[in-house]
């Protein structure tokens, strides 16, 4: 099954340190003719990851891009600037495995890389499986509902 939302364009955002990964994403998207809204950055010079993460978690929050796709160095500050947002589950995923079970225990709908510590063939088997793993639902759910500070 694939996660993406029809006429929904899946949102994308890195800072400089993510910024080559994220240019890979681009053509990887283009090629499986898979809509994308980017949200910067623009260049590979110095910038600030949350600049790039909030309007994206904004984004997805109304529903104008799903899911997310998060790159920063390590996968650190752009995840925990996106995770500020009550309606994000940001994972930070390095790893196949870990990307699918982000979708099928956390129902995460921002997948964050850290773009000095992947290449681009783990990126691609990353996004393979978060745009094709559904959640599981069932006592996940009841976990993902007590995540909002309320």
């Amino acid at each position: 099954m694939n996660i993406l939302k029809k006429n929904v364009p899946v949102g994308l955002a890195s800072d400089h340190a993510g910024y080559e990964l994220k240019q890979f994403i681009f053509s990887w998207l283009e090629e499986r003719k898979i809509p994308y809204r980017d949200f910067g950055t623009c260049s590979a010079e110095s910038c600030d990851y949350a600049d790039y993460a909030h309007p994206l978690a904004e984004a997805v929050e109304r529903g104008e891009c799903y899911p997310g796709i998060a790159i920063c160095g390590s996968g650190n500050g752009i995840n925990m600037t996106l995770n500020k947002h009550q309606g994000i589950r940001a994972a930070l995923c390095w790893s196949e495995e870990i990307s699918r079970l982000a979708r099928q225990h956390n129902d995460a709908n921002v997948c964050v890389m850290p773009g000095r510590f992947i290449d681009t063939d783990t990126a691609q088997h990353i996004l393979d499986a978060f745009l094709n793993t559904d959640f599981e639902g069932g006592r996940h759910r009841r976990r993902i509902d007590k995540i909002p500070v309320k």
